[in-house]
């Protein structure tokens, strides 16, 4: 198992997550990986996933094949 350092990271959360908490994500663009991690949990752990992976899952997202 690789371990990134993670701390210098420019994290990003949704421009449609607001303030007042829920359930957010952020990202980070580590290219080839693509990092993901618990926006209530920063200093908790992060994933990381391919780039090819991460694009399949966020389009399957917008086509509504993720909906809770």
């Amino acid at each position: 198992m690789n371990v990134l350092d993670l701390s210098a990271v420019s994290w990003r959360k949704s421009s449609h997550s607001t303030d007042t908490g829920g359930e957010c994500v952020e990202v980070a663009n580590l290219a080839p990986v693509v990092a993901v991690r618990d926006s209530k949990d920063p200093d908790g752990p992060a994933l990381g996933f391919s780039r090819s992976a991460f694009t399949a899952f966020v389009g399957a997202v917008r086509e509504g094949s993720h909906d809770l």
